[in-house]
């Protein structure tokens, strides 16, 4: 049976909408991604995160998930992290999208059967959602954080471009833009919601 982890990564928001606290704002949208990793079948659930935000790791943990400490909000100390807990195949998904649903999640796994890595752009903003890999991950797959990495990069270092398998996007919410987008009938997000009013 293939063992899979599925690690949110707090990654910095530089961004609130208006009247709402940065850091209640950062707590709530992770807590969201959090809460649907926990409830997923096919892997296991784990939070990575550097030093200074390890508190915050600790508020939004459910029991007995897994909290990573890396030196970086890059994906490579993450997916080295899972390679040395024995997980045949790891994802790294940006804290920042409260609403992500499960299946986005799914696609983004599904492709290692084959590939040898997977991105799921984070929509207009640019950058990724998520990327994930078979472990450990290729030596060819150079560091990057979620926002600077992108399916065009990290092809640049793949021995084939095929080697990197683009998934279905979904966009983080980095903006006013992407606040717009929120879709009220979907289902999760609710630290989210409460923190916009409903």
């Amino acid at each position: 049976m293939v063992r899979r982890l599925v690690a949110v990564l707090l990654v910095p928001v530089p961004w609130s909408p208006p009247g709402v606290d940065l850091g209640e704002w950062r707590a709530a949208m992770a807590e969201d991604v959090v809460d649907l990793l926990a409830r997923l079948a096919q892997a296991e659930p784990a939070i990575a995160a550097v030093s200074a935000d390890l508190p915050l790791a600790e508020e939004i943990a459910w029991p007995g998930t897994r909290i990573y400490e890396v030196p970086s909000a890059t994906y490579l100390p993450v997916l080295a992290a899972a390679a040395r807990d024995g997980f045949d195949q790891a994802a790294v998904l940006a804290a920042d999208a409260p609403d992500v649903p499960g299946m986005i999640l799914g696609k983004l796994l599904r492709p290692l059967e084959s590939k040898a890595v997977a991105v799921s752009s984070g929509g207009p903003g640019g950058g990724l959602l998520g990327m994930a890999t078979s472990l450990p991950a290729p030596g060819w797959l150079a560091d990057h954080s979620l926002e600077e990495a992108s399916a065009q990069l990290l092809r640049k270092n793949a021995p084939k471009p095929g080697d990197v398998s683009s998934t279905p996007e979904w966009r983080r919410l980095r903006g006013p833009a992407e606040l717009a987008s929120l879709d009220p009938a979907l289902e999760g997000w609710e630290n989210t919601r409460a923190l916009l009013g409903g």
